[in-house]
């Protein structure tokens, strides 16, 4: 059984919370958080460079020269791509690099990648945690509590919560998610994971199944 432990908000601990096997507890399955780090990753491609072709360019028109008795070589138009300033060969061109990946192959790379978090005891759970305004240095401090505020953290957090929000979001090395939208490639980016207790029940909510 996968554990975790769990800190107040002034940073000690107070006991370890069981985590849900079906979630934490899985052999992680490098193959499918591959599969969707190489997706993840070409799908945050915006496809928007171009370069114009000879039919695109300024220019063209009339034959530049006559074929024939110049003494030049041949030529049909000032758009060739040979020529200063005309069109690109083979150049790049607008494409969408969107791609979609079967929801239980992403699925599975998440709870590998919890699995694995817990696995290396990466994972903080914190009691209710709740700010009536935005204090950065209420979080900071917190963070150094933990013994985690020089490492890349990933804070879990209920997004309605706009104190918590504005608390983390000035904190190098620290991101701040809503429980239910955290993907694979978030939990690999980080040496941390912390999260409060309605986070952690929220991403068992919605991810267990």
């Amino acid at each position: 059984m996968s554990k975790a432990n769990l800190y107040n908000i002034e940073g000690k601990s107070t006991g370890e919370l069981e985590l849900k096997p079906e979630l934490f507890g899985l052999k992680p399955n490098p193959k499918a958080v591959h599969q969707y780090v190489k997706i993840y990753l070409s799908n945050q491609r915006q496809g928007t460079v171009k370069k114009k072709t000879r039919a695109e360019v300024r220019g063209g028109g009339a034959k530049p020269w006559r074929q024939k008795g110049t003494g030049r070589a041949r030529a049909g138009s000032n758009t060739s791509p040979i020529w200063v300033g005309g069109g690109r060969t083979f150049g790049p061109f607008q494409r969408n690099w969107k791609t979609t990946l079967p929801k239980k192959i992403s699925r599975l790379a998440l709870k590998s990648a919890l699995s694995s978090k817990a696995s290396e005891d990466k994972i903080k759970v914190l009691e209710e945690l709740s700010l009536e305004q935005p204090k950065t240095k209420t979080i900071y401090a917190l963070l150094q509590k933990l013994g985690i505020s020089g490492s890349k953290v990933l804070f879990l957090g209920d997004a309605r919560k706009e104190n918590l929000y504005k608390s983390c979001r000035n904190i190098k090395n620290l991101t701040f998610r809503p429980a239910q939208v955290v993907n694979p490639y978030d939990l690999l980016n980080c040496e941390y994971l912390l999260l409060t207790r309605d986070s952690l029940k929220k991403l068992e909510e919605v991810f267990s199944s």
